[in-house]
């Protein structure tokens, strides 16, 4: 393979494309943190998991989950955040709705603000971030000014990754995600921000078992 062509076709051969997508944010990622040192040293390589189901985090550190889903008919938005150990049992939950936001990726950035803050304010401080959609992975783990109109929001991101003592950004796929993800949808039906300690709603039981047969 003598140019980038030709390696393009090999791994568009090689990989389906679905796998093929996991290659490529996974090659941004490398290619955006090159070079950088930042935080101290805290903030570990950005990673995309290729599983499809709940991964667990290192020993001693926690995972945040996230999600967003957009409520077209309420003229709202809904996001749903879950933090669990490495044994996978459940430490804190959040469920939020939020107003009206001009597109997709807004509500994604809102969601990863308001879970960060969350997971701040319960004190967890060395955390993977996990998500399964590869724009806010790819906006939070650039750490660097954005002058786009989600700039202020990604700005504010930055802010609360630099008070954690260690951070890692991941990009799973929707089964990796599940809990947050019915989370969102459950936030359908609320009317204030709500909050479980080790439990969740009942009505994302079944997700949370779900993760659990990969023990």
């Amino acid at each position: 393979m003598t140019d980038m062509v030709q390696l393009m076709e090999y791994l568009l051969d090689w990989f389906e494309s679905q796998d093929m997508e996991v290659v490529l944010v996974q090659a941004w990622l490398i290619w955006n943190q090159r070079n950088k040192i930042v935080h101290r040293g805290k903030f570990q390589d950005s990673r995309q998991s290729t599983w499809d189901t709940w991964q667990p985090p290192p020993p001693s550190v926690f995972k945040l989950n996230f999600d967003a889903v957009l409520f077209s008919t309420l003229n709202s938005y809904g996001f749903g955040a879950v933090i669990r150990n490495e044994k996978g049992e459940v430490m804190a939950v959040m469920a939020a709705k939020g107003p009206v936001v001009f597109c997709s990726e807004e509500a994604e950035l809102l969601a990863c603000r308001k879970s960060i803050e969350f997971a701040v304010d319960a004190r967890f401080s060395e955390l993977v971030i996990e998500r399964d959609n590869s724009f806010a992975t790819k906006a939070i783990s650039a750490m660097q000014d954005d002058h786009s109109m989600l700039g202020n929001v990604i700005g504010d991101i930055h802010h609360l990754i630099g008070n954690l003592q260690w951070v890692r950004i991941e990009c799973t796929r929707r089964g990796g995600n599940m809990v947050a993800h019915e989370l969102a949808q459950f936030a359908r039906n609320i009317s204030h921000d709500l909050f479980w300690m080790e439990d969740v709603p009942p009505k994302t039981r079944e997700a949370l078992y779900q993760d659990s047969n990969f023990f």
